[in-house]
């Protein structure tokens, strides 16, 4: 049986009472949609836990994966790494995904607005900046690259995956430039509806070589105009204007594909 937002509650509560009651767990806030008044029927528990010393980092990842697969049904785990956190996901038998943020507590702090602290200290915040644009746009050109080469070697479904590569790091530039998150297409719906109207045009339709040859024009197209719309401090205008070059051979190269 799926989960449901009371489960969800009942859970977060036992879990922190578990950390509250621990004491090598010196802090603990509630992180995600749960600290910021946007959760809904699907979102997750994230919880950040504050480790007293990064000695003992390692006894409380195995003592609280042993919590989670013998008392909440955890299925399977996998982590992720970002400087000193680790982030500990769990996938429950009921579908509900738990993420455990563990760190020492030298290092305990919001990086986000989205922390809402439960007990203990935190440090000063430090919130994790947006992809750098000059980044987004380095992966659109490489997947544009991979796209062409792809089409011409009539791998459709290869052809696909790069051109939504290219379409994606378009779609964050396009983010940076309205002010909503860029990471993990987390600002993706937020962005105006006529400029994500353009964006569909992206998606391959189905895979040949003259479907494929067009969703990879429009994506590429879409890439190449954000970079002069870009504001300044976000991106070099001289980088924008040198790949304006390369970018418009990529697009031209669509019109006629040449044979591989």
């Amino acid at each position: 049986m799926c989960f449901t937002p009371e489960y969800r509650e009942t859970l977060r509560a036992s879990l922190l009472k578990w950390a509250e009651a621990e004491p090598t767990l010196v802090a603990a806030a509630i992180t995600g949609s749960g600290a910021g008044g946007g959760e809904d029927r699907w979102s997750d528990i994230d919880l950040a836990l504050a480790v007293r010393d990064s000695v003992e980092l390692s006894g409380v990842l195995a003592q609280w994966t042993s919590l989670m697969y013998a008392e909440y049904g955890a299925a399977h785990h996998m982590d992720m790494h970002a400087g000193p956190w680790i982030y500990r996901v769990f996938l429950l038998a009921n579908t509900l995904q738990v993420d455990l943020a563990f760190v020492p507590a030298a290092e305990f702090r919001a990086l986000a607005p989205t922390f809402r602290l439960v007990f203990g200290e935190a440090q000063v915040a430090r919130y994790v900046p947006q992809p750098a644009a000059a980044d987004l746009v380095s992966y659109g050109w490489l997947y544009a690259l991979h796209a062409r080469s792809s089409i011409a070697r009539a791998k459709w479904w290869q052809a696909e995956h790069m051109i939504r590569g290219v379409r994606d790091q378009a779609l964050a530039l396009a983010c940076l430039r309205h002010g909503v998150p860029a990471a993990h297409g987390k600002g993706f719906d937020l962005l105006p509806a006529e400029l994500l109207e353009r964006f569909r045009e992206a998606a391959v339709g189905r895979m040949d070589g003259m479907e494929t040859t067009r969703a990879f024009r429009v994506a590429l197209g879409a890439l190449a105009d954000e970079l002069p719309l870009l504001d300044p401090a976000l991106l070099d205008p001289v980088l924008a204007e040198r790949l304006r070059g390369p970018l418009a051979e990529l697009v031209n190269w669509t019109q006629v594909p040449p044979p591989c």
